[in-house]
């Protein structure tokens, strides 16, 4: 194999890496860059409908929430939107009303665990 035909195969190949990495083409940063504004927006507009349905109180208790454990915090605040919008909360909910929600929403989704120990017996043991 000659040097130029080398070259052009580890060009092509580094082309593919950068590609996979999203760090090839101006086309994919400009892609990328655009989604990344929008989930930001979708982030911004979610976040006005919580102050506006949420007290100032429960908002701070949802904010301590989501630093302890995001995903629960994330599907309170989908429950919390998903009521508003189907007119089910027609004023703001306070931090009492949130602390029903969130313990509506653990005895729905405790995982029941059941643990069984069976203790492995030696050839050598006696039954008797």
């Amino acid at each position: 194999m000659a040097d130029p035909e080398l070259e052009a195969i580890r060009q092509r190949r580094m082309q593919e890496l950068m590609a996979q990495q999203g760090m090839g083409t101006p086309q994919s940063s400009d892609k990328q860059s655009a989604q990344e504004e929008a989930k930001r927006e979708a982030d911004e507009r979610r976040q006005m409908m919580l102050t506006q349905i949420l007290t100032s109180e429960a908002r701070a208790r949802l904010a301590r929430i989501a630093l302890v454990k995001p995903d629960k915090a994330r599907g309170v605040e989908d429950v919390i939107l998903r009521a508003a919008q189907m007119g089910q909360i027609t004023e703001k909910v306070s931090e009492e009303k949130l602390i029903q929600l969130l313990e509506q929403i653990n005895t729905q989704t405790t995982k029941h665990t059941k643990v069984t120990i069976q203790r492995r017996r030696s050839v050598f043991e006696d039954d008797d």
